[in-house]
């Protein structure tokens, strides 16, 4: 598990790396830091944020396995952030069923096993989109 204080600086060094070796052409390639964090890694990434996905999809391109961002789009209409996360979907049980549904969507796990955790998470499929309420 990562901690990522800034989409931003992510973005803004791999995109320097990407200019160096086009710049460069001759010399052995760089790789950008994030690109390094998850080389190994076969499972998917699950990105939670507060903040819009947009911010993490900034490093989207340098992520290789399944690459799922949860956040907060649209208008906080919540009394905490609890509320907020719950609201948007992006609270803990909103992470697991995110990473379930990558590993079945990856061929990893069988589709009942998400369904069944939908119901022991206590989500509600028929729930609003929080995007268009």
């Amino acid at each position: 598990m990562f901690s990522i204080t800034s989409f931003s600086e992510l973005r803004r060094e791999a995109l320097n790396v990407e200019r160096d070796n086009l710049l460069n052409p001759g010399r052995k390639a760089q790789v950008p830091y994030v690109q390094t964090l998850f080389a190994q890694h076969t499972a998917p990434v699950i990105a939670a944020t507060d903040n819009m996905r947009l911010v993490p999809d900034q490093i989207r391109q340098w992520i290789e396995p399944r690459y799922v961002t949860l956040g907060t789009d649209g208008f906080g209409r919540s009394d905490g952030r609890a509320a907020l996360r719950s609201h948007f979907e992006v609270d803990r049980r909103f992470i697991v069923l995110a990473a379930l549904k990558a590993l079945a969507d990856d061929g990893k796990l069988e589709g009942s096993v998400v369904e069944k955790a939908i119901g022991k998470l206590g989500i509600d499929p028929a729930k609003a989109n929080p995007l268009n309420s």
